[in-house]
């Protein structure tokens, strides 16, 4: 079908070039209009086939009962917590995923991933904008933050400490470092 739609439309072309319109011979316009009859048949009828399919991802790559795609959950772990390795990002999916994928979850499972998608993007909108801080304003931060350690537990002061040292805590690296040595300084 398409070699012969190819055909036609070079047939179509050549014979529009060459011939005036005024002196092209009957046969060879007959032939003409159903080669664009043709034409306009097989594009009217692809159009057709495409809008009849639908648009669903294939379950095989999507949560059941969502329209979420693991790539997409991937690559907003990604995006979102990019402070973080790649093997820490992949265990974040690895977890997430694994819960999703129960089927004992089934009826939370929007629910969760709208929640973490949330959760997500307020870390990297928080990233983002303590990245932008002046090193002033980051050494005001980490001065604030000395003063509220003595309002801590000391279960919750060890948990802190682990965050800071291992670079946890969802903070661009040199905030991390001053809040380390405010922490440390205690």
């Amino acid at each position: 079908m398409g070699r012969f739609l190819r055909k036609g439309v070079l047939f179509t072309l050549l014979f529009a070039g060459f011939a005036a319109p005024a002196a092209a011979d009957p046969i060879v316009l007959f032939l003409i209009g159903i080669a664009r009859d043709m034409v306009i048949k097989h594009a009217v009828s692809r159009i057709q086939e495409r809008a009849s399919q639908p648009a669903l991802p294939d379950p095989t790559l999507v949560y059941a009962g969502t329209s979420v795609e693991h790539d997409h959950l991937r690559r907003l772990i990604d995006d979102s917590f990019f402070y973080l390795s790649d093997g820490q990002r992949r265990e974040i999916f690895d977890s997430l995923h694994a819960e999703l994928s129960k089927p004992k979850n089934a009826a939370v499972r929007l629910p969760m991933i709208q929640y973490f998608a949330e959760k997500a993007l307020t870390v990297r909108a928080a990233q983002l904008k303590l990245a932008q801080l002046s090193w002033g304003e980051k050494q005001r931060l980490a001065a604030e933050f000395k003063a509220e350690l003595a309002a801590l537990s000391d279960e919750d002061y060890a948990h802190l400490g682990e965050l800071l040292r291992s670079g946890l805590l969802p903070v661009p690296g040199d905030l991390n470092q001053l809040l380390l040595a405010a922490f440390e300084a205690r």
